[in-house]
């Protein structure tokens, strides 16, 4: 015994009760002012033009933003290097841990969204390094909580992608 609810193929079409399709008929008015002979627009052509004349874009002409400068990015990520440094060497009975982890969430965080939409730093050896880094930083202390000591075999890949991130960073990479 099948559902009322479900559909099922059948070979005879069924009306739909209580719909009716929209009507697609236009009316139009003869009048015969001198205006009638000059093709009028109607309203959202006008808004469109209007729109498109004082546009901000026109008017204030717009350049990309960038992120930062080069010596703003090699700061910044140093920084966060340090900070991953810090948090990942901590001891897991420190106290201050949890504080450490959500300081670098935070820190992490506002780091990747300056830089990734960046295309000049997109193919930058330290970028990837150092995106590769929070990633597994961030996505262990999301899965284990902030107290959970990280593996030893993912710190040290970990820490080899930051001292790569360095190097980089020294080279202008």
């Amino acid at each position: 015994m099948s559902s009322p609810t479900l559909i099922t193929p059948s070979s005879k079409l069924k009306s739909l009760a209580g719909f009716r399709p929209k009507s697609t008929t236009t009316t139009t008015s003869i009048t015969s002012d001198a205006s009638s002979s000059i093709p009028q627009k109607g309203r959202r052509e006008f808004v469109s033009l209007i729109a498109g004349i004082l546009s901000p874009s026109l008017v204030f002409p717009v350049s990309p933003a960038t992120a930062a400068s080069d010596e703003e990015y090699v700061k910044e990520t140093e920084e966060v290097i340090n900070k991953i440094r810090s948090t990942i060497t901590k001891d897991k009975s420190d106290p201050n841990v949890a504080d450490a982890v959500a300081e670098l969430r935070e820190t992490s965080n506002s780091w990747v969204a300056k830089y990734r939409r960046e295309k000049a730093l997109l193919g930058r050896a330290s970028f990837r390094d150092i995106y590769s880094a929070l990633n597994a930083v961030s996505g262990h202390y999301i899965s284990f909580g902030p107290t959970a000591p990280i593996p030893a075999k993912r710190k040290a890949r970990i820490l080899e992608e930051m001292e790569s991130a360095e190097k980089a960073l020294l080279r202008g990479r």
